[in-house]
């Protein structure tokens, strides 16, 4: 995406910064400056009533990262950047099979990156897709995947040879890689639909921890369909967070905090910038804990990892 956009020194790209280090590195490498925006208590998307005054004349564009496969509220995003000329950019690598509305994740931005990485709904090991949407940038995004060749244009007999046009690198997947992703792709529906049940599974089945006030399960707001990506809870404080890491450990549960937020990191500090308080990213990284979630588990797995953290709170 950054390649595609010309993203260079001096150009500023908003994001959050309780991302993966790869959303700001796209730009990084490019020259431009990562600029950290607060997310929101609700959905840990961005908070959309932050942006405008992290907005300078070098900003370039807004980066929508969809957290565990929920959407951030796309329109007000998109209203921003009609009003200040600014491209809307999509990470949506935890968001395939996800909808804002009526529009699935990755349809909606100018462009969109979705992850088959093997921590992904659907996986190729590693890799992803990038998706295309403002019709202005398909031209170049085929020479920059042909190596920086207008390759594509030969084989479509519109030149009579093909050459060396601009920067560009080798992205195709291997062909093995390119069939363990389809056939996944072919039966996604029905995987959708199981990882759902699972996430479901836990919501439900969690409900009454959360009515004692002792932990605080997602948000899905009424605007969007998720693809149940990831579930987490939030426990009171950092402490209690860990101290339930350990208790599922000794259960041969495993489970894990996310990100460290990009902010307070050594090259976040270095090459990035914040835009006011990020109190509710560094709040939530500390409190933040994933539970399994992964095909092959079952619906009785989740009733046994469900059992363990009410005994934490309870003591039996």
């Amino acid at each position: 995406m950054a390649l595609l956009i010309d993203a260079k020194p001096g150009d500023e790209i908003i994001m959050p910064s309780y991302t993966f280090v790869s959303t700001a590195n796209a730009f990084v490498l490019r020259g431009a400056t990562p600029v950290f925006v607060d997310i929101r208590k609700d959905t840990l998307n961005l908070d959309e009533s932050l942006i405008e005054q992290a907005i300078t004349d070098r900003t370039r564009a807004i980066v929508a990262v969809h957290y565990a496969g929920v959407p951030c509220d796309m329109d007000p995003l998109l209203d921003i950047a009609r009003r200040h000329r600014l491209l809307m950019l999509e990470d949506a690598a935890q968001g395939i099979g996800s909808f804002y509305k009526d529009r699935a994740l990755g349809s909606i931005g100018a462009l969109a990156a979705l992850s088959f990485h093997e921590t992904k709904n659907l996986i190729s090991g590693e890799g992803g897709a990038l998706l295309i949407n403002d019709l202005d940038l398909l031209e170049r995004a085929e020479i920059v995947r042909e190596k920086g060749t207008d390759r594509s244009k030969f084989f479509r007999g519109l030149v009579d040879k093909y050459t060396w046009v601009d920067v560009g690198s080798s992205y195709l997947p291997s062909d093995m890689i390119a069939a363990f992703l389809l056939a996944q792709l072919e039966r996604s529906n029905q995987l959708f639909e199981e990882r759902i049940a699972l996430w479901e599974a836990y919501h439900q089945r969690l409900a009454p921890l959360e009515e004692r006030g002792v932990l605080e399960r997602p948000r899905i707001p009424s605007y969007a369909r998720h693809n149940g990506h990831i579930y987490y809870l939030l426990f009171e404080s950092e402490s209690v967070r860990n101290l339930m890491i350990d208790h599922l450990r000794a259960a041969d549960i495993g489970s894990v905090f996310h990100y460290v937020p990009l902010h307070s990191s050594p090259a976040g500090r270095r090459y990035a910038r914040s835009s006011g308080s990020m109190e509710i990213t560094e709040n939530v990284s500390k409190r933040l804990l994933r539970l399994p979630l992964f095909p092959t588990l079952t619906i009785r797995d989740v009733e046994r990892i469900c059992s363990a953290v009410e005994r934490f709170f309870t003591g039996s």
